[in-house]
């Protein structure tokens, strides 16, 4: 019977224990429930603010600056939960320290691709629309993220970079400036009027609207080929228009010299047969 007694006592403090502790601790619990629902959402809502904002002003900053912003604050939100459960913070970051110099050795090249995406914000050698030539790529930049740079190539190629490989790398700014200069060779035949084919080469240039005049056009013998009198042909043209020029300028200084009876020499050899007795 004592042993009977003894067991319900026992059960009956653990029961009061449990109770004192649920009514401790169960509204803390609570209110850091509610503050991690509502803290996420808050912070939702910032980063989309920020989002909408520095989209129209800043877009080359704003994936790369929302991201970062927002691990951040979910951070501070998950440590400051964890003070109002009554877990202490010195320890908890004393944890998230430690477990963040291990991670940072597992992942090390990420860091090299973190610290790339910030020299790239701070040096800002191409930001977000511009046409880039970056690891054996061609193609304009979609987005830089905390990590990675994003090229949408000519041929719809979705190509993700590291950020380390572009701040350690050459790469090619192609639309940094407003103006380019398209640089063409034209080759005609010795017999031809040189004179003739550079006035012809002028004209061309001088009733397409995108050749501009300043700096000045070039048009001069660059050389004697093998079988050709090579015309340099340099005019500065809008960035934009760079490659359709360049495209329909062949096209018409084909048809151009063909109907002023300028030929377009293309390689050929003789072969002389000799007969012996």
């Amino acid at each position: 019977m004592e042993d009977l007694f003894g067991a319900e006592g026992n059960a009956s403090e653990l029961l009061d224990q449990a109770i004192s502790l649920t009514m401790a601790y169960a509204p803390k619990v609570l209110l850091a429930i509610i503050t991690l629902i509502v803290g996420l959402w808050l912070i939702n809502r910032l980063v989309g603010v920020l989002d909408a904002k520095l989209g129209k002003k800043d877009p080359t900053l704003n994936k790369f600056l929302c991201g970062l912003i927002g691990v951040v604050l979910k951070i501070l939100l998950l440590i400051s939960v964890a003070s109002m459960v009554g877990i202490a913070t010195t320890s908890f970051i004393a944890i998230i320290g430690a477990a963040g110099l291990a991670i940072g050795f597992a992942l090390q090249g990420s860091l090299s691709n973190f610290a790339g995406g910030v020299l790239i914000l701070i040096f800002k050698p191409f930001k977000v629309g511009d046409t880039i030539e970056a690891q054996g790529f061609l193609g304009a930049v979609d987005e830089i993220s905390i990590l990675y740079t994003i090229v949408n190539t000519f041929d719809n190629r979705r190509i993700v970079i590291p950020n380390g490989s572009l701040s350690n790398a050459t790469l090619v700014n192609v639309s940094i400036y407003d103006k380019r200069r398209c640089d063409m060779t034209f080759g005609i035949g010795y017999g031809d009027d040189i004179d003739k084919a550079k006035a012809i080469l002028k004209r061309l240039m001088e009733e397409d609207e995108r050749s501009l005049v300043d700096p000045a056009p070039r048009i001069c013998v660059a050389g004697l080929g093998d079988s050709s009198v090579n015309l340099m042909f340099r005019v500065w043209v809008p960035t934009d228009d760079l490659w359709p020029y360049y495209w329909e300028m062949q096209e018409k200084v084909k048809k151009a010299f063909d109907a002023e009876g300028i030929t377009i020499p293309f390689p050929q050899r003789d072969v002389h047969l000799y007969q012996t007795e």
